[in-house]
């Protein structure tokens, strides 16, 4: 019989479940809090419950919390990035920062991901498995316990697509901004897409308070299909009404990641197209001199060129940031850590 992971409950069916156990529903209260407040990775930290209770929650609901199986500090910032194994040994990466306005956490919601995308190295092994809200939370809870510092800030930008693990992505927001947990605010939280216009109309529904994060690369169709399939099934047309409606149902200001290739989208008229579709929307643009990764052959614009980029954004008046690069001398990338890990590992067994 599969068990349920008792992490992934919100409190309220939680308290069902304890319940149905002949327990009293404020134990359930005191579980959530010990899981989601005080992060216990196991029963043996819950001391103000029985040790009876305990042992009858152990054998129902076993805790699996991730396994740390690398952890790399950059030198040049402190950034670090984390592999974590999961309870199937599958692997997913999760990455920590330090701003001024407080430490974020860039978390994973897919092991590998379908969507392609040309400049991203989590795509190259394709998709293997959904996160399940338990597994996203305690990327969080980990480091947390980790590093013994607050996280104040959390995007949803890791390995995956987030609106493709739509119903766990839920669950985990709620969970995630409750206020009987670690209770960080939807403004302080980030989810990241490439682009599934119907799950935008979905989530526009739930009227949350985060920022979505559109991963455009591109402002005409020609070039976006080049760098992410998604284009081929959504034109930047539906896109655009899609953003436009998301904004009317949630009044949450909309941001475009824009990664920069030498060459191919960083031209004057490159910046033309992205002013064109990013005013009218009063979006946010975030300016990301792509990554580079070792599997593509895309180039990172000179620093004055992004620069220059930049300043015909603003002379236009858009909003427009450069992405801060951290962690580039510790495979920054999405994905560049787990891949070069599961590559040595291959590598070993061919030698055996």
């Amino acid at each position: 019989m599969e068990q349920t992971d008792i992490r992934s409950l919100p409190l309220a069916q939680l308290k069902e479940e304890v319940t149905a156990m002949g327990e009293k529903p404020f134990r359930a209260g005191q579980v959530y809090d010990w899981l989601h407040v005080k992060l216990a990775e196991n029963y043996g930290e819950m001391t103000n419950l029985s040790r009876d209770f305990r042992e009858k929650m152990a054998d129902r609901y076993p805790l699996m919390p991730l396994r740390l199986v690398r952890e790399q500090t950059s030198r040049l910032d402190g950034t670090k990035k984390f592999l974590f194994a999961l309870p199937d040994d599958c692997l997913v990466e999760s990455v920590w920062m330090r701003y001024k306005h407080g430490n974020s956490v860039c978390i994973s919601s897919q092991v590998g991901c379908r969507m392609g995308c040309g400049f991203c190295a989590s795509a190259l092994d394709g998709l293997e498995r959904n996160l399940a809200p338990a597994e996203m939370l305690d990327q969080v809870y980990r480091i947390q316990r980790l590093t013994g510092e607050r996280v104040h800030n959390v995007v949803v930008m890791g390995s995956g697509e987030p609106l493709d693990n739509y119903e766990n992505l839920l669950v985990f927001l709620r969970m995630l901004t409750d206020e009987h947990g670690l209770h960080i605010s939807q403004r302080n939280v980030t989810v990241s897409t490439c682009g599934i216009v119907p799950m935008i109309y979905e989530l526009a529904k739930e009227k949350l308070q985060i920022t979505l994060a559109l991963s455009l690369h591109a402002a005409d169709d020609e070039k976006r299909r080049r760098l992410m399939p998604i284009a081929n099934r959504y034109s930047i047309v539906q896109l655009t009404k899609a953003c436009r409606h998301y904004f009317a149902e949630t009044g949450r200001r909309l941001t475009f990641e824009y990664s920069l290739v030498e060459g191919f989208n960083d031209t004057k008229q490159d910046a033309q197209k992205l002013i064109a579709l990013a005013g009218p929307l009063g979006c946010h643009v975030n300016l990301i001199p792509v990554n580079p990764v070792r599997e593509r052959n895309f180039v990172q614009p000179k620093k004055d060129a992004v620069e220059a980029f930049k300043n015909k954004l603003e002379k236009s008046k858009i909003n427009v940031t450069i992405r801060r690069e951290m962690g580039r001398d510790i495979d920054g990338a999405c994905g560049q850590l787990r891949r070069r890990y599961l590559e040595t590992a291959r590598k070993g067994e061919r030698e055996e």
